[in-house]
């Protein structure tokens, strides 16, 4: 089989390896909407650490808030035909280990908490220039622009303490429609994505209280150079924008309005196996999370 149809495992896997990022609204996806035959299972292993700040809200007592997170994730992944356009669908499973440090009404203070954070699905249908088609047939098709649409969910699996301030899950679902576009220009590729993130409401909050959260929009944007197949390296940047919350009704004043930048290098390891390495650092940070952000995925191939 000629070894070219491979060019897409690697981004088709970028459904999956988002989710090492501590913050959902954080994620840095290259490749996210570029081709890939019909057919393809993707089982995916990656490991990453966010370190930096946190800016909390100005009513809480804790200041100076420093984090150390350490993500694991599993992953598996499927792409397929629907009305003749390629699809897939992912899964992915975090669990997380995180230190924290800071003051408590002036004191020193410092939590840890662990265990398995929310659980992301996501689904995404191309329905402009990516025909279902199979890996031979995919061998044999050149670079095309593609156009995508997507939505994440994620469910309030985690860990949760209604007792806690900092916790590992979220108590809440949230979803993200996304669109997105992937335009090939000789060995390179410019991608662009925007999208939202809706979010529930969590009932059982810090002190029993109710917290609301407002829609937070994101945008992303892609340049990625590839050498040979499965051998690429991305620049990478997104900027989102709202997420105001309310607590029992009393408005945080705390909208996010921060981006971020970094770079993703993908390395073929065998004909099935890739290895995807990721950094990434906040540009700019309004209020939030203020972290820099790296770590490794391995991911195998099943055809059939």
């Amino acid at each position: 089989m000629n070894p070219l149809w491979l060019r897409g495992l690697v981004p088709a896997a970028a459904l999956l390896c988002g989710w090492a990022s501590p913050a959902a609204s954080q994620e840095i996806e290259p490749r996210a909407f570029s081709p890939s035959p019909t057919g393809v299972t993707f089982l995916l292993l990656a490991a990453g650490q966010s370190t930096g700040g946190i800016l909390t809200d100005p009513s809480l007592p804790v200041d100076d808030v420093d984090a150390e997170i350490n993500v694991g994730v599993l992953g598996l992944g499927r792409t397929f035909s629907l009305f003749g356009r390629l699809a897939s669908v992912g899964i992915a499973q975090p669990y997380m280990s995180a230190n924290f440090t800071g003051s408590l009404d002036g004191e020193p203070a410092e939590a840890s908490r662990s265990g398995f954070g929310d659980a992301k699905l996501r689904f995404a249908w191309h329905f402009l220039g990516n025909p279902a088609m199979t890996a031979q047939e995919f061998a044999r098709a050149g670079p095309a622009t593609t156009v995508g649409a997507s939505i994440s969910v994620s469910a309030p699996t985690g860990v949760y303490h209604p007792a806690k301030l900092i916790n590992v899950g979220t108590n809440r679902w949230a979803v993200k429609p996304e669109i997105g576009i992937s335009h090939p220009v000789g060995q390179w590729r410019l991608e662009a994505a925007a999208g939202v993130w809706l979010f529930e409401d969590n009932p059982e909050f810090f002190g029993g209280q109710r917290r609301e959260q407002d829609p937070l929009a994101s945008v992303q944007a892609h340049v990625s150079y590839t050498f040979r197949p499965r051998l690429w390296l991305a620049v990478d940047a997104t900027f989102y924008d709202g997420g105001e919350t309310t607590v029992d009704g009393v408005d945080k004043e705390d909208r996010q309005s921060n981006s971020r930048y970094g770079a993703t290098l993908a390395l073929p390891v065998t004909r099935r196996q890739s290895v995807k390495l990721y950094w990434n650092d906040g540009a700019s940070t309004r209020i939030g999370s203020d972290f820099a952000s790296w770590g490794v995925a391995w991911q195998w191939t099943f055809i059939g």
